[in-house]
C-alpha cells in the first residue's frame, strides 16, 4: 500500500473519533452544568471542557465570555477550530475522498451523508438547536461509519491503518474525558470521596455511555476508584485506555506479519501495554490522576509520531 493512502485512512479514522469526542465533551459540560450547586464558586465546568479538549487558547482568542452558547458553537461548528465537530467531519471526508477507491461504498456513503447533514445543521439558528440532539446525532453518525467499515472492509492493511487511527485517538480522548474531573474543582479536599465527588464521576461515565456497562461489570455504588479501573484498566471496556492500547498492538502486529518486519512502533506499543497491565488504580492515584493522564496523552502523541515515521512516510509500504 502507498504510504500516502495509509496516511489518509489513518487520519480519516482519527478525525472521526475526534468528532465524537468533541460531542461527548459538550455533553459532559451540559451534564455537569445541571449538577446542584452545593457550594458557590467551585464549579468550572465549561472552562474544564476547554482545558481538557486542548482548545482553551483558541477559544480565548475568539471569545471573551466562557458561556455555554459560545462554547457549543466553537466546539461544534467553528471552521477556525480544527477540533470542532464540523472541522473533524470535513477533514475525515477529505481524507476519505482522496482514497475513495480504498473504501467500500457503504463507508463512503455513511461519511459523506454525515458531512452533508452537518452542513444542514450549521444553517439552523443556534437558538433552535438542542445540545443533546446534536451530541446524539454526532455519536450516531460516527458509529454508522465505523459499523459500515467493520461490516464491509477487507481485513487488509488498509483496515489496520484505519483501526490504528481509531485506537490511538480513542486512548488519547479517553484520557482527555477523564481529565475533565481534574479541572472541575471541588470546594475543598474534604469533598474527595463524598457524594458530590462520586456524582461528578458518574456524570463522566454517563457522558461516555458506559453507565450500564459499568453496573454489569462492577455493581454497587459508582466510586472514583471503580470508574478509573473501568475506563483505564478494564480490557473488556471498549473505551478503556488499556483496551485501545491492546487494539494498537493487535493491528501493528498484523502489519508486521503482513510486511514481514517489525518496527519501532511495535516495540513502543508493547512497552505501553506492558506498563498498563502492571498498573493498579492505587498507583494512578499515588502518581496523581492529572499527571498520569497527561503522561498517557504524551505517550499517545509519541506513539502516533512513531507510527508516522515508520509507516506513513516514503513512497510505499
Amino acid at each position: 500500500m502507498l504510504s500516502r493512502t495509509a496516511e489518509n485512512l489513518y487520519w480519516m479514522a482519527r478525525y472521526l473519533e475526534r468528532a465524537e469526542t468533541m460531542a461527548r465533551l459538550v455533553e459532559l459540560g451540559t451534564r455537569m452544568r445541571l449538577m446542584p450547586d452545593a457550594v458557590d464558586g467551585y464549579r468550572n465546568e465549561w472552562d474544564s471542557i476547554l482545558q481538557a479538549s486542548g482548545t482553551a487558547d483558541g477559544f480565548g482568542r475568539k471569545h471573551k465570555d466562557t458561556v455555554e452558547r459560545n462554547i457549543v458553537s466553537y466546539l461544534f461548528f467553528d471552521h477556525e477550530n480544527p477540533s470542532s465537530v464540523f472541522s473533524c467531519l470535513l477533514q475525515a471526508r477529505e481524507n476519505a475522498r482522496i482514497v475513495r477507491t480504498a473504501l467500500t461504498s457503504p463507508v463512503w456513503d455513511a461519511l459523506n451523508s454525515a458531512y452533508q447533514e452537518m452542513k444542514e445543521y450549521q444553517r439552523r439558528p443556534r437558538s433552535e438547536m438542542d445540545i443533546s440532539e446534536m451530541t446524539e446525532w454526532t455519536t450516531r453518525q460516527t458509529a454508522l461509519v465505523q459499523g459500515a467499515m467493520n461490516a464491509t472492509m477487507l481485513r487488509n492493511d488498509g483496515y489496520d491503518f484505519l483501526n490504528l487511527g481509531y485506537n490511538i485517538e480513542r486512548a488519547d480522548n479517553t484520557a482527555r474525558l477523564l481529565d475533565v474531573k481534574y479541572y472541575v474543582l471541588l470546594p475543598d479536599a474534604g469533598y474527595v470521596g463524598s457524594g458530590l465527588d462520586n456524582y461528578q464521576w458518574t456524570v463522566i461515565l454517563r457522558a461516555m455511555q458506559m453507565h450500564r456497562a459499568f453496573h454489569w461489570a462492577y455493581g454497587g455504588e459508582a466510586t472514583a476508584a471503580k470508574i478509573l479501573d473501568m475506563l483505564v484498566l478494564n480490557r473488556q471496556c471498549p473505551r478503556s485506555i488499556v483496551s485501545s492500547v491492546q487494539g494498537i498492538n493487535d493491528h501493528l502486529d498484523r502489519l508486521a506479519r503482513g510486511y514481514g518486519r517489525s518496527t519501532e512502533a511495535q516495540s513502543r506499543a508493547r512497552m505501553l501495554l506492558a506498563e498498563l497491565m502492571e498498573i493498579r488504580v492505587g498507583n494512578i492515584l499515588e502518581e496523581g490522576l492529572h499527571e498520569f493522564l497527561e503522561r498517557c496523552m504524551r505517550d499517545m502523541a509519541d506513539l502516533g509520531s512513531t507510527v508516522h515515521s515508520c509507516y506513513l512516510r516514503g513512497s510505499a509500504l
